[in-house]
């Protein structure tokens, strides 16, 4: 399973600098939507100040300990896994661009090979430390960021054979590359998605806009 999801990412994130590592870091960074309001002091009404969203979530509240200890551990597996899928679908972006601009077929593998090697030789021993469910979860966060399944990102970009073939692989070690994300219908999605706007509204986490379009609180009433 290891060694599969290095070749996967080996075709989804390139190179934009050599020395680039994931940021794991904590950081206050938010790219929500702007909002605007007016300041009134004093009957005088200000310029309109540019604000970026909020979602202010309450602590779960769980049915049982044990449910409470299997958001413990989504939690901690997500936290671990979200600079990877952020990662993922910036490079994903940027990644179609440069191969939109090669025009032979013949310079776009050249380039691919490329990303491949220096993707083994940065990220094989970090990728090497995930859990089965931790490469799922990866696999339900670059759909949430990137609007595609793994299984589609890498049939886009190799061969519908190849991306077969990486399914099935997966499929061995209880992986699913079609997997989606959908936290309106899906418990554990929902417990997913808590837990990252939870930790983007402590700074824990770096906030990426998601591809698809998630009201938590809406969702929130069906579980």
């Amino acid at each position: 399973m290891h060694k599969f999801l290095i070749f996967t990412f080996s075709f989804i994130i390139p190179v934009l600098g050599f020395s680039q590592k994931v940021n794991t870091q904590p950081s206050n960074e938010n790219n929500g939507v702007k909002l605007k309001y007016l300041v009134e002091n004093d009957s005088t009404i200000v310029d309109p100040v540019e604000l970026d969203e909020v979602v202010l979530l309450s602590p779960m509240k769980f049915k049982s300990r044990l449910e409470r200890r299997e958001y413990l551990i989504l939690k901690r597996k997500t936290r671990k896994v979200w600079p990877y899928a952020t990662l993922a679908a910036e490079r994903l972006q940027t990644l179609n661009k440069r191969l939109e601009n090669l025009e032979r077929k013949a310079d776009k593998r050249r380039y691919t090979k490329i990303i491949q090697r220096y993707i083994e030789e940065e990220f094989t021993q970090e990728l090497k430390n995930l859990t089965k469910t931790e490469g799922q979860i990866l696999v339900k966060l670059m759909y949430r960021q990137t609007g595609k399944t793994t299984f589609d990102i890498v049939k886009n970009l190799k061969s519908g054979w190849r991306a077969f073939w990486y399914n099935t692989t997966a499929s061995m070690f209880n992986i699913s590359l079609k997997e989606e994300y959908d936290p309106s219908k899906v418990k554990e999605d929902y417990y997913i998605e808590h837990i990252l706007q939870r930790s983007f509204q402590r700074g824990i986490l770096k906030k990426q806009p998601a591809a698809l379009e998630i009201n938590v609180l809406n969702i929130k009433k069906n579980f």
